[in-house]
C-alpha cells in the first residue's frame, strides 16, 4: 500500500514538537508496512542526507523571526492570495507541481495532508475518499488567544485575520476529507461539531518510535527545562517559571535550559545554564532529577511532556502541559501554583530515583505505543 505523506517541514530531525508528532506517524506508518513517501521543505540550514521515501520541495526559511526580508513577501501573498500568513509560508508553486507530479506518476492508495498550513493542496487530491488530514492542534484558537492578549492595534487586525481565515482551511479540510486524525479529546469534539465533518480519530500519540532508555542515567543536574523558546507559549511558560517559581528555590539548585531562542538567559541568573540546542532532548531530560513543564496556554497535545516521560525522569508540570494526556504515569506531578511548584522540585531534588519509578513510565510508555501503532493500521485497513 503505498501513502503519501505531505507536510511542512521534512521532519526526521525533529527539531520542534510538531515535527516529532508528524515523524511518530511517518514512523507507524512505516513500521505496519506501508510504502511512505513523504513530501515538504528543509530549513536552509539543514544538513542532512534525504532518505529514499524523502522528497525535497526546495529549502526556505521557516521561523519568521530569522527570515530576514521574508516575512514582508509572505504577507503580501497571504494578502494577494487570500491565505493565512502561516499557511503562504509554505505556499509554492514548486510544491504544488511536486504533488501534481507525483500524483500523475504513481497510484496512491491514502494521500495524508500534514497540518491545515498545506490546506491549498486539498484541491490537487481528486479523489477525497482516500484523503486524511492530522490536525496537531485547532490552530484558530490559538491565534483567537494571541488576538484577545494583543495590546496593539495591528497586532489584533493580524491575529484577528489569521483566525479566521485558518479556521475557513480547518473547517474545509475537516469536511472534505475521509478522516481528521486529531491529537487530543478536546480538538476532535470540536471537528465532531462541524456539519458534514469526516470520521474523527484521537490518536494516542507517544514521544516516538524509537528505542527508549532502559535504565535510569546518572543526574548530572537538579532541574531541566527544554523547549523551542521562540514560540510564544513556551516564550511565557518560561517568564512565568523565573518570575514566579525561581524566586521560592535554594540558590544551590542547578538548572539548565535547553533549546533554540533564549540567549538572553546567558550569565544573567547565578545558578541557571542555558544550554542551547541539543541533539538528544530525551537524554537531557534523563539527566536532570525533574524535569519543570510550565506550560500556560497552547493548544494541541504538548510533545515535550511525553519526551520528559520517556526520559524516566520526575515530571513537574502546569495542567495545560498535561493536555491530551489524561492517564499519565506516576512520574508526573501537576500543580497550578507557584509556591508549590517549587516545592515538589526541591522534594524531588532531594530524593533519589527509583528503578519502579522508572520501570513505571516505561509501561506507560510501551502501552502507549502498541496503541498508536494498532490505531494507525486500523485506520488505513479501513481505507
Amino acid at each position: 500500500m503505498n501513502i503519501l505523506f505531505l507536510t511542512t517541514i521534512i521532519p526526521r530531525k525533529k527539531r520542534m514538537g510538531s515535527e516529532v508528532a508528524s515523524q511518530c506517524f511517518i514512523d507507524a506508518l512505516t513500521q505496519c508496512g506501508y510504502q511512505v513517501s513523504v513530501v515538504g521543505y528543509m530549513r536552509t540550514d539543514d544538513v542532512f542526507e534525504l532518505n529514499p521515501q524523502e522528497i525535497l520541495v526546495d529549502k526556505r526559511y521557516i521561523e519568521t523571526k530569522r527570515a530576514k526580508f521574508y516575512p514582508i513577501l509572505w504577507l503580501i501573498l497571504s494578502l494577494l492570495r487570500g491565505l493565512p500568513y502561516s499557511a503562504a509560508k509554505y505556499y509554492s508553486k514548486a510544491y504544488i507541481k511536486t504533488v501534481k507530479k507525483l500524483l500523475a506518476a504513481s497510484e496512491y492508495d491514502a494521500v495524508i495532508i500534514d497540518h491545515p498550513q498545506l490546506g491549498w493542496l486539498e484541491s490537487l487530491i481528486k479523489d477525497k475518499n482516500r484523503l486524511i488530514t492530522i490536525a496537531h492542534n485547532i490552530e484558530h484558537e490559538i491565534y483567537l488567544d494571541n488576538y484577545k492578549n494583543a495590546d496593539n492595534l495591528i497586532s489584533r487586525w493580524i491575529y484577528r485575520r489569521e483566525a479566521h481565515l485558518i479556521k475557513q482551511m480547518e473547517d474545509k479540510l475537516a469536511t472534505t476529507a475521509r478522516e481528521v486524525w486529531a491529537l487530543t479529546e478536546h480538538d476532535s469534539k470540536y471537528f465532531y461539531s462541524l456539519e458534514g465533518a469526516a470520521k474523527i480519530r484521537v490518536s494516542l500519540l507517544p514521544p516516538g518510535l524509537d528505542k527508549l532508555l532502559d535504565k535510569p542515567i546518572n543526574k548530572e543536574f537538579d532541574i531541566g527545562l527544554i523547549g523551542s523558546w521562540p514560540w510564544k507559549p513556551n516564550q511565557e511558560g518560561l517568564q512565568w517559571f523565573l518570575q514566579n517559581v525561581y524566586p521560592h528555590l535554594p540558590a544551590n539548585l542547578s538548572i539548565h535550559v535547553a533549546g533554540r531562542g533564549a540567549q538572553w538567559l546567558i550569565d544573567k541568573y547565578p545558578n541557571i545554564h542555558y544550554r542551547g540546542f541539543v541533539p538528544d532532548a530525551q537524554e537531557f531530560m534523563a539527566q536532570a532529577k525533574v524535569v519543570a513543564i510550565p506550560i500556560l496556554s497552547g493548544g494541541g497535545i504538548q510533545i515535550k511532556t511525553l519526551d520528559a516521560i520517556a526520559s524516566g525522569s520526575v515530571i513537574v508540570a502546569t495542567p495545560v502541559a498535561l493536555r491530551g494526556i489524561p492517564d499519565y504515569p506516576q512520574t508526573v506531578q501537576v500543580v497550578t501554583k507557584p509556591e508549590n511548584f517549587a516545592k515538589l522540585l526541591i522534594s524531588v531534588t532531594t530524593s533519589s530515583a527509583t528503578q519502579q519509578r522508572f520501570d513505571n513510565a516505561l509501561n506507560w510508555l510501551a502501552t502507549r505505543r502498541e496503541q498508536f501503532l494498532a490505531d494507525i493500521a486500523c485506520a488505513i485497513k479501513e481505507l
